[in-house]
């Protein structure tokens, strides 16, 4: 597996870290526990790590140094491909490992895995997880577009990757209506959640929940949980509480958002200064990006998760939260209308207009019958996704995969993307 820009050993919610890396990471696990022994390549950021390391039997993470350890923005790792792909071929070469399969993870990545493809003759397995099309699609006013470049890349990928494994049926349109991908390459493999980390727990465990996170029993508390980029949408969550504090001032509506700030010019001040500009600052807590053990009291404190993401290739943080047995308003967009269900297990909003995200979050902070149906039906929906069943999905795309006639000196006119 190439994870070029992002480390699976990195604290998901920081940096570029987030949804992908916990797929990589646990996919990788339950393979490498179902007998596929994977090795993961991913860019160099931390020296004391060495090299490789060792996860678990069958899984090892390689660091690859290409430029500097610290202080490169993902932008600017376009500059490094050269670099990462000479050390990857350099591992390979003098470790005496050859590789059946290769399994790229976003475009950057994607680049290397099409390169090593042709130099070593084995299937190239791409994952997009987000694409600049669809983002430019979905994005925000006030977000920045991403580059024609990186879609010129993608279509690269589109036309030349051997199988295209994709979260949703969704994502399979979005590959064939923006990038015009042939169907026949397209696997849909759903991700997994760690339904033996997040459960409900005790009857008490919301209560205990609370009392570490210092958060008041009769409080209504609604979270957050993933990176502070305009795309993820922690400031729609921030003036729909707004709008409902407007509406009833003696609410006791208590907010977390949890993560750290992510791309280029994002600050966690901006999201501090906003809910001091609304007048919630006293109602919305700030928490550090933490690791998923301790993700789990976040998700048994809260009444409701909030995931206003304006797309998501699946919604990670929305299938954790409802293993846990805590109801998810989603945006009505990308994979997330299949990781929630409408009406069982959560809300559905169209579009991220405030005054419907605090109708959504009023309405069922209000309803404590429907509120609380939902948080049953969420833990039985959790438990038809695992990690285990995703890594067999998996397993049997790389056999089909391995069956593929590698074919040699294609002409570079059918291969330019573009």
């Amino acid at each position: 597996m190439i994870s070029m820009h992002t480390s699976p050993l990195q604290q998901p919610g920081s940096g570029d870290a987030g949804g992908m890396n916990v797929y990589v990471l646990n996919t990788a696990r339950h393979l490498a526990r179902q007998g596929v022994e994977v090795d993961i390549f991913t860019r160099a950021t931390r020296p004391s790590q060495g090299e490789v390391v060792k996860v678990e039997p069958g899984l090892r993470v390689v660091n690859i140094v290409a430029g500097p350890y610290d202080g490169l923005e993902k932008e600017a790792l376009p500059t490094q491909l050269a670099a990462f792909a000479g050390g990857l071929v350099q591992f390979h070469r003098c470790n005496d490992v050859d590789y059946d399969l290769i399994h790229s993870h976003y475009w950057l990545s994607g680049q290397i895995g099409w390169l090593l493809r042709d130099l070593w003759e084995v299937p190239l397995v791409h994952t997009a997880h987000t694409l600049a099309a669809v983002k430019n699609a979905h994005r925000s006013a006030d977000d920045s577009p991403e580059s024609e470049a990186r879609r010129i890349c993608e279509q690269q990928l589109v036309d030349n990757a051997d199988v295209l494994v994709v979260n949703t049926q969704e994502e399979t349109n979005d590959l064939i209506d923006h990038y015009d991908a042939d169907p026949e390459r397209i696997a849909v493999v759903s991700p997994g959640t760690d339904t033996e980390l997040f459960t409900p727990g005790t009857d008490r465990n919301t209560e205990r929940s609370r009392r570490l996170l210092g958060i008041p029993l009769d409080a209504e508390l609604v979270a957050f949980v993933g990176r502070l980029q305009q795309f993820k949408g922690p400031q729609v969550l921030i003036q729909a509480t707004a709008e409902l504090v407007r509406r009833n001032p003696g609410r006791k509506l208590r907010v977390i958002i949890c993560g750290g700030a992510s791309g280029a010019g994002a600050t966690e001040r901006q999201y501090l200064d906003l809910a001091e500009e609304l007048g919630v600052a006293r109602r919305v807590r700030f928490l550090d990006p933490r690791p998923p053990e301790e993700l789990v009291t976040i998700y048994q404190a809260a009444d409701i998760v909030a995931v206003p993401s304006y797309n998501e290739s699946f919604g990670l943080v929305a299938m954790e939260a409802q293993a846990c047995g805590t109801p998810v308003i989603a945006a009505r967009v990308g994979g997330l209308p299949v990781a929630v269900s409408e009406g069982e297990t959560g809300l559905l909003v169209d579009g991220h207009d405030t005054a419907d995200w605090a109708d959504a979050i009023e309405q069922l902070l209000d309803d404590d019958d429907t509120r609380l149906r939902m948080a049953g039906e969420a833990v039985l929906h959790a438990a038809n996704y695992s990690w285990s069943a995703s890594a067999s999905q998996l397993a049997s795309v790389y056999a089909d995969a391995l069956s593929t006639e590698i074919t040699d000196c294609l002409p570079r006119r059918e291969r330019a993307g573009g």
